[in-house]
């Protein structure tokens, strides 16, 4: 809205905060600027300046045009929109009021504080408000827009209708006047009945606007209409009109003078609308019948003149679906979708206003009907900071990216929208209107959808996701929209948005840089920071292999080609002893807690096709790597598997599968097994490593018999434990043979020796190898160990010489300790021989150049184990579990107490009845070993005390049988003790367990995060809470896969230059340029950048700001009202609440620490007091975290 002084110029008052006027009539601040220079020969009317009151993109367009006509703007605008960008397009700018005096919205309807400048009468809030316009032209101001009496005829709806019946235009059946008491509501609705629409009198944009379906909704409806109009017009007073059923919206832009002339601009299609608001405009209407057409724009000059009215307008009409039209209002302003008629009529509405309120006439501005005319389509769309995915709910902060459409057809009618803006929930949440023109409908579609492609827009919601799906719609495309069409077509809110990929990278990146990094276990950052440069390999005459494509022969063709017995046969036939490389999987997992990430395997996967071409298997997925992939590494397994598989086309691949376990801690139902094996398989698996951690045949033939069902090569396998030499170990010769016997029954293609904790001697690996060799000789049999006591070279060897088909052996800088041995000391070692494996040992050495320079990329994982560890012949902890431990004790305050960590690592082992040490019991002795040295426990106290200690929650599983059946029983009494009323399983565990709903699944997950995949299903059904995190971490950061893993894990340098390639062809450029100054008042820190010569910045939390330094007081052992932590970790689940009332065994919360999780239950019954942690709480061993007042 603006005014225009008939002076010549601004009616100020003298006002100081206007600006002081000259004699001439302009103020000191305007006078000779470069504005008003450029101006000076192009003035259309003898007028100077022009205020607009009002914000966003309205006054900049206004703005626009009064500089074309010479004339000098005047902005207000509230304290909250100080940094708007409507302020800084016109020529003066003042602020409403004081701070303070005024609500953000208040000040623009602040009517004495501007009465005195002019206001242009606009679309706005003040737009209909008649006292307002009558106040201006009573003091003497040039009032653009209609006359006031009009005003007020029109904007009162009822007047309006009588208006219609004067002029003999057909109007919906409605009240003869306002409403204002329900009892004349329900009135109406006893004679015309249902469905109705409760509207406000005195305004517009849906506000007060309610439709009523039924009787029982009349009272609540009408109450709430009515609330809302006086909120939003300071008047309640409604009107009530029958309901049309998908009718669609049809307005005629007017134009009238002062001179008593009338002409349309044609008509716009309103009907996209979403709760009485428009959402999208066109024009032309484009099913709109001509003959109804030619009605409508009649009907809408003849309504025009009979009000006598001057200036814009818009009267409105429903059109129903026999084609029927009726008049709902006319609208004494131009509206927000008025640039579609601009633009397929070429006529600047917004001159026409200001030249009609200086006194031109229609003819003198050429505007008569004859001349005006459309060309082609138009259609609008309003850019909101809405979330469609959120009930359009708006959202609020700052514009971190902002970058627009533009070209050939496409116009933008922008306010606050820009990199930098602080978007308020204060005003309304349109950001630009997108307006584009074209030959015909479908051209124009398709170049509005162009448009919205365009846009980048950061750190707000948008609804331009919402907006492409409006516009691909069929029913959009046919143009037979109705105005509840957005109500009545849930499948619009199927929404495709931006990936946001940029942004989320930067995100993390500043976080890095802020923080340090969060993946669990890392200490400090990587030795080696350089660029990894990869390996050169020669073919026996000297020649350079090309490895710009992967090598296309080797053994798993023949799995590919013939089958799994074809391979077994063809690896059983084969003269030497074949070689697997675990360098992509356990060497990683042993060496540096399975931190490994896909790109750094993948970068070496080409060369390692061609130099390991005759390698029986690369052992590279399944097993820890499959939970950290998502938990540590915010990696999706399945894609990696993927990656590599493309990669790596003729090496058999090999996983390992827990059995009846899959790839998860304790038992799934069957068809979980089966799904996941089938996955596995179509996805590139090619051997399935099937182990049981205690050796349980029945848990062992659930992996087996799925693999075999899913067409895989099955290597069913027998973990090794202890000293089969020894003749008081339970595990001895006989009890092997008996175990390698009924995996031959089972189908398996291979034998597998699983010797997790590389206590395989080189006398036992001869026995029990000849052994096995000498009653199955047609059985492939396949060694895994590990380097844990130095003696792995020897005994791999060994294994070779007695008839193993295969060892397993890592690369030399990735070999040795918990690894496997050394590939080099193993192909010297049988070179020449009949073992020979067949590779060559110089490109071999090659890869291991490449692999030294990545274990220096990944030190800070390093367990820095200096040399063997012969002990482990007597703690017997399993190679890939020694570092996890480490890292665990470390976490838990337990660092300094490792020595007795492994001698109690001893002691569990003994307490669990001696059992076979794989992942997952592996990890049961590992928590009840650390459980001990936490709490202070002997082997003794850990039996008297069973019946009140809050046990591991791995532990309690063992017990109750979730991971089988231990060989020799459980130990008793402390199995009974433990578990106390817990349940006890003396069966596999599968047996008790219901069937995975795959379709329920599916649904959840499609549900939750819009689709997923055969895949997410199978990572779901293993492990939801880690998918779940992971789903999350992707949402925050995105795919952080594509980061190279130097600034993974390390923070970039200020100023230095990096790349991140998203996908193929779309590269950044990002450099780091500084870290900003905490800020008080909300612990964040800008980090800026620059991508690709864009500033770009994020905020930070900071995270050592936020951190309070608070001592947690300890529980006393001695009151047996506390109950403390047991262990340091994270409180991941608090399940009680002060006061609540709680009995002995019920759980309080869940304790996590790595991979470890607590139960920690009330130790008597009783009242919950002064409970002291919530979810997310870091705690040491012994906080207190409640009291039990009995």
């Amino acid at each position: 809205m603006s005014a225009i002084d008939d002076s010549q110029d601004v009616d100020v008052n003298g006002s100081k905060e206007y600006g002081t006027p000259h004699a001439d009539g302009d103020t000191h601040r305007s006078a000779n600027t470069v504005h008003q220079r450029l101006r000076a020969n192009s003035s259309i009317m003898q007028l100077k300046k022009i205020l607009v009151a009002n914000r966003g993109e309205i006054p900049i367009r206004i703005f626009r045009t009064a500089h074309e006509l010479s004339l000098q703007t005047v902005a207000v605008f509230s304290y909250e929109d100080r940094l708007s960008m409507h302020r800084q397009k016109a020529d003066e700018a003042y602020v409403i009021g004081k701070r303070g005096q005024y609500t953000p919205v208040g000040a623009y309807l602040a009517g004495d504080e501007i009465i005195k400048i002019a206001k242009e009468h606009g679309y706005g809030f003040l737009s209909e408000n008649y006292e307002f316009a009558k106040a201006v032209e009573d003091a003497g101001l040039i009032w653009v827009g209609p006359d006031p009496k009009t005003i007020n005829d029109l904007g009162d709806k009822v007047s309006a209708r009588e208006l219609a019946h004067k002029a003999e235009i057909p109007t919906v059946p409605g009240t003869p006047g306002p409403v204002a008491k329900f009892e004349d509501a329900k009135s109406f609705t006893d004679e015309y009945g249902f469905p109705i629409i409760i509207k406000a009198a005195f305004g517009g944009g849906g506000r007060g606007m309610r439709v009523v379906w039924k009787q029982e909704e009349l009272k609540d409806s009408f109450e709430r209409a009515t609330s809302e109009a006086k909120q939003a017009f300071g008047n309640s007073t409604v009107f009530i009109e029958r309901f049309l059923y998908r009718p669609k919206h049809i307005e005629v832009q007017i134009l009238g003078d002062s001179h008593g002339n009338v002409v349309h601009l044609f008509e716009r299609d309103c009907s996209v609308q979403r709760r009485h608001q428009k959402v999208v405009e066109m024009g032309p209407a484009k099913d709109l019948p001509p003959e109804t057409r030619d009605n409508i724009l009649n009907d809408a000059v003849k309504l025009a003149k009979t009000a006598n009215y001057r200036n814009a307008g818009t009267a409105e009409f429903l059109v129903d679906q026999e084609g029927r039209y009726y008049f709902i209002e006319i609208n004494p302003r131009i509206q927000v979708e008025h640039t579609v008629t601009e633009e397929i009529t070429g006529i600047d509405i917004v001159a026409a206003q200001i030249q009609i309120a200086a006194g031109a006439s229609l003819q003198q501005l050429g505007l008569t009907q004859d001349r005006i005319s459309t060309r082609g389509f138009a259609i609008q769309c309003r850019i909101t900071t809405e979330d469609p995915a959120q009930n359009f709910s708006p959202d609020s902060g700052k514009i971190e990216v902002y970058r627009s459409a533009g070209g050939n057809g496409v116009r933008l009618d922008g306010g606050n929208g820009f990199a930098g803006a602080i978007i308020t929930p204060h005003y309304d949440s349109m950001l630009v209107k997108c307006t584009c023109h074209g030959s015909t409908y479908e051209i124009v579609r398709r170049k509005m959808l162009r448009a919205l492609v365009e846009f980048r827009i950061r750190g707000v919601k948008v609804n331009i996701p919402f907006l492409t799906s409006l516009l691909s719609h069929p029913t959009f495309i046919e143009g037979t929209c109705w105005t509840t069409f957005i109500d009545d077509t849930p499948a619009l809110f199927s929404l495709i948005g931006s990936q946001n990929r940029a942004q989320k990278l930067l995100m993390y990146l500043g976080d890095l840089a802020v923080n340090g990094s969060q993946i669990m276990g890392q200490m400090g950052e990587s030795k080696f920071k350089g660029e990894i440069v990869n390996p050169k390999l020669y073919d026996t005459q000297g020649k350079e292999i090309d490895v710009s494509q992967p090598c296309k022969t080797g053994w798993r063709n023949i799995i590919v080609e013939q089958g799994p017995e074809a391979f077994a046969k063809a690896v059983r036939k084969n003269k030497g002893c074949l070689l697997m490389d675990t360098t992509w999987r356990d060497a990683h997992q042993s060496l540096l807690a399975t931190r490994m990430r896909t790109v750094d395997i993948c970068n070496i996967a080409k060369e390692t096709s061609h130099a390991l071409s005759n390698a029986w298997a690369i052992e590279n997925w399944g097993g820890a790597t499959f939970d950290v992939a998502m938990r540590f590494l915010y990696e999706d397994p399945w894609d990696r598997l993927r990656k590599m598989r493309k990669l790596v086309p003729n090496i058999p691949f090999q996983m390992l599968l827990r059995g009846a376990n899959g790839v998860a801690y304790s038992s799934l139902p069957d068809n979980a097994i089966y799904h996941f094996c089938e996955q596995a398989k179509k996805n590139g698996m090619d051997i399935f490593r099937v182990f049981d951690a205690l050796n349980d045949t029945q848990q062992l033939e659930v992996g087996i018999k799925a693999v075999l069902k899913a067409g895989g090569v099955a290597e069913g396998t027998v973990c090794y434990s202890g000293d089969m030499l020894n003749p008081e170990k339970k595990y001895n010769y006989d009890y092997y043979m008996n175990v390698v016997d009924q995996i031959v029954n089972m189908g398996a293609h291979v034998l597998g020796i699983k010797d997790m904790a590389g206590v395989l001697k080189p006398r036992a690996a001869t026995m029990l190898i000849g052994g096995i060799r000498k009653k199955y000789p047609d059985l492939p049999i396949h060694v895994h160990t590990h380097d844990s006591a130095g003696t792995g070279v020897a005994s791999m060897v060994a294994c070779a010489q007695a008839g193993a088909d295969a060892v397993d052996a890592a690369t030399d800088s990735m070999s040795g300790t918990t690894s496997q041995p050394s590939i080099g000391a193993i192909l010297a070692s049988l070179e020449g021989t009949e073992q020979d494996p067949g590779l060559n040992a110089a490109n071999v050495r090659a890869l291991d150049r490449y692999w030294a320079q990545v274990r220096m990329l990944y030190s800070p994982f390093e367990a820095w184990l200096t040399g063997p560890d012969p002990e482990v012949y007597e703690h017997e902890i399993p190679g890939g579990q020694l570092t996890n431990l480490i890292f665990q004790a470390s976490q838990q305050g337990l660092g300094s107490q490792w020595a007795q960590t492994k001698k109690a690592y001893e002691q569990a082992n003994d307490l669990l009845g001696d059992i076979v040490k794989v992942t997952p019991t592996s990890k049961v002795v590992g928590d009840l070993a650390q459980f001990m040295v936490a709490n202070g426990l002997s082997y003794q106290d850990t039996i008297d005390k069973a019946e009140e200690l809050d046990f591991p929650s791995s532990v309690l599983e063992f017990f109750e049988g979730l991971m089988g059946q231990p060989y020799g029983g459980f130990p008793e009494p402390l199995r009974t003790r433990a578990l106390r009323d817990r349940r006890r399983m003396d069966k596999r565990p599968g047996l008790y367990l219901d069937p995975i709903n795959f379709d329920d699944v599916r649904k959840k997950l499609k549900e939750q995060y819009g689709g997923c995949s055969e895949t997410d299903v199978a990572s779901y059904v293993m492990y939801s809470k880690v998918f779940e995190d992971y789903k999350k971490f992707l949402d925050k950061y995105g795919d952080l896969s594509v980061l190279p893993t130097r600034y993974f894990l390390n923070k970039p340098e200020v100023g230095e230059e990096f790349y991140v390639e998203l996908e193929k062809g779309k590269i950044l450029i990002l450099r780091m340029l500084a870290i900003g100054p905490i800020s008080e008042q909300t612990g964040q820190r800008e980090v800026f950048f620059e991508m690709n010569g864009e500033m770009r910045q994020v905020a930070i939390d900071d995270q050592h700001a936020a951190v309070e330094n608070k001592t947690r007081p300890k529980a006393d052992i001695n009151d047996s009202s506390h109950v403390g932590a047991p262990m340091s970790g994270v409180v991941v689940e608090v399940r009680v609440k002060d006061d609540s009332e709680i009995n002995k065994g019920d759980p309080i919360a869940i304790l996590s620490a790595m991979k470890m999780e607590m139960v920690i239950s009330a130790p008597h019954s009783g009242k919950i007091g002064e409970l002291g942690v919530k979810e997310g709480d870091s705690v040491d061993s012994q906080d207190l975290i409640c009291k039990i007042v009995k």
